[in-house]
């Protein structure tokens, strides 16, 4: 069975509260190497997503990720709205209007969503960012065609892994790459949120 707007729009809504519980650990995080505010600003980011949807739930998947893509862009400052904004925008595009998600529409909207993060970024592995955990959770989902939820558990996996080997890595893009040796020894705030919510949404999958 395919995950549908309201399967999507369900899962947004989870993501929502797990930013908000996290909150306080990605300001933490982006203190530590950046200027703090990575987990203030998607936490409000996404409570204006979820304002969006308690007024109208998109007829499609890909309506509701525009819908998400479009909030976080317009509402988000830092990095994180124009990254993570890129990434459901992106997401959005490659499901076209379909009416119902299989694991092939995930992993697609997966890899263009990493495809996003990387031209918006000029990120690559090995950085320290978003794409350490996005890419290893790319990889991960096309080897796990199952189901929805295979998908997104493998890929959300892959992404906690990927976020844990940013800690020894020297920063080489955004603010952390100012500290350059002091950036090493410390979690990525975006490796970090972006691990958090892939398993967010896989646990919605498991749930559905």
């Amino acid at each position: 069975m395919g995950c549908s707007a309201e399967d999507v729009a369900k899962a947004v809504r989870a993501v929502a509260a797990v930013v908000a519980e996290h909150r306080v650990e990605l300001i933490q995080l982006d203190r530590a190497i950046g200027d703090g505010d990575h987990g203030e600003n998607l936490d409000r980011g996404f409570g204006f997503v979820v304002a969006k949807l308690d007024e109208a739930t998109p007829d499609t998947p890909a309506a509701v990720l525009k819908l998400v893509a479009t909030t976080l862009i317009s509402k988000v400052g830092g990095a994180a709205g124009p990254l993570y904004g890129t990434a459901f925008l992106r997401a959005a595009t490659a499901l076209g209007d379909a009416a119902s998600l299989g694991p092939a529409e995930v992993t697609a909207a997966l890899r263009a969503a990493l495809g996003g993060v990387v031209a918006r970024g000029k990120a690559e592995l090995g950085d320290k960012t978003m794409v350490d955990a996005l890419g290893p959770a790319v990889h991960a989902a096309a080897d796990a065609q199952n189901s929805v939820a295979s998908v997104l558990d493998a890929a959300a996996s892959a992404a906690a892994k990927g976020a844990e080997s940013t800690v020894p890595l020297v920063a080489r893009k955004g603010r952390a790459s100012y500290l350059g040796e002091r950036s090493a020894g410390h979690l990525d705030p975006g490796a970090r949120s972006t691990s958090l919510l892939l398993r967010s949404f896989a646990d919605s999958a498991a749930g559905s």
